[in-house]
Order: structure tokens, then sequence, then C-alpha cells
């Protein structure tokens, strides 16, 4: 059976610069651009300021997108440790506007977006560019960097997300056999009506 499309917003975060972009589409199969941006904010602003209006932002994209999941880059340490806050800043705002909405969060490394995107995990922002606008079929390179580098994580999640859904599934068609093996040994029990006080079954 054909795996539906998926709908997924990519989130790279920054205080300055937060890159957001969404793609549509399944394993196997051609992949479209449902929109892509930066959310900008004035580095001269007080770091709440910053943060309210990039949720708003993220908020914003969340109702027009209406993806199915979103995924965020994983904040890495760096040595400039004011550039690691605010980037967490911004992933953990982005993080919190999905989860409240109840869409599922995925974190994915910078290594592990260019190895999907490009085959090489230490590849650059500009070999990284030019496999998105590749595989969207895009007449130019989106710009700045982070709009590009959210359309990779999006383009990731697709991928890396399909197969993890199609394991998901399978686990679950496992699990279902064994569960109604497990009930028909239930019913024939002599404990059958128990109830495990740990677990309320």
């Amino acid at each position: 059976m054909r795996m539906p499309e998926l709908r997924v917003l990519g989130v790279d975060p920054g205080l300055t610069r937060c890159g957001i972009g969404a793609v549509e589409g399944r394993p196997g199969a051609p992949l479209n651009l449902v929109a892509v941006g930066v959310v900008r904010t004035p580095p001269e602003d007080d770091i709440g300021s910053r943060l309210v209006v990039i949720e708003a932002e993220i908020e914003r994209w969340l109702d027009e997108v209406k993806p199915d999941a979103v995924a965020v880059e994983r904040v890495f340490a760096q040595h400039n440790v004011r550039t690691v806050m605010g980037t967490a800043q911004a992933s953990a705002v982005a993080i919190v506007c999905a989860a409240r909405r109840g869409l599922p969060v995925a974190l994915h490394t910078p290594s592990e977006v260019k190895a999907s995107i490009t085959g090489n995990g230490n590849a650059d922002k500009k070999q990284v560019g030019t496999m998105v606008t590749r595989l969207l079929r895009l007449d130019a390179m989106p710009k700045p960097a982070d709009a590009a580098d959210a359309l990779a994580l999006a383009i990731c999640h697709v991928w890396r997300g399909g197969v993890q859904n199609r394991l998901a599934e399978a686990l679950a068609r496992s699990r279902g056999g064994a569960s109604a093996a497990m009930a028909a040994g239930y019913r024939h029990s002599p404990a059958a009506g128990r109830t495990d006080d740990r677990t309320g079954r």
C-alpha cells in the first residue's frame, strides 16, 4: 500500500534569523515545496521580546501550513556559548508551539540532515542548498542559508519519518497479533479479572 504524503514544517532555530520551511511528500517520490521564509528579530531587542516574535511567527506558520509534523535542528554545543543559548531558546519555542497543538516533533542533528540530503554528513551549506534546490525543483537556491537549512530539515524528516512510520506500523501489526494471542490466553486464565496495581490493567 502506498504511503500517504507527509507535510513537514522544518525549523532552523536562531534568534537573529530563524529559518522556516515546509515540504510535502513521501519516501521514493518527488517532493513539493509548500512555503519557505525566515523570521528575523533585531539583535538590540531584549531576549523576551525576540522570543515572543519568534513564537508568534511560528504559530502563524502552523496555522497557515497545517503540517503533520515539525522537524527542528538538534542544538549542539559550540565555542560561542551565546550563540548556542540563543539557538536553544528559539528551538524550545518551536518545540512548545508544536507540542501545544499535539503535533509530533522530531529533532535531527546537522550531520543527520546533511547525510540525508547530500549523502555526506560533513557537507557545507552550499552543497545542502544545491541539493535542496534540485530535490524541490526550484529555479533558484533559497536564501539566506537558514531558509535552505529549514527545508533540508523538513526533507530529512519526510524521508526518515516515512521509514520510521513503516517500522512503527509493522511493529504495531506484529504486536496486534501477539496481543490477540495474549488476550485469548487471558480469557482462559484463572487470574482473569484481577487488576495489576502498577498498570491499572
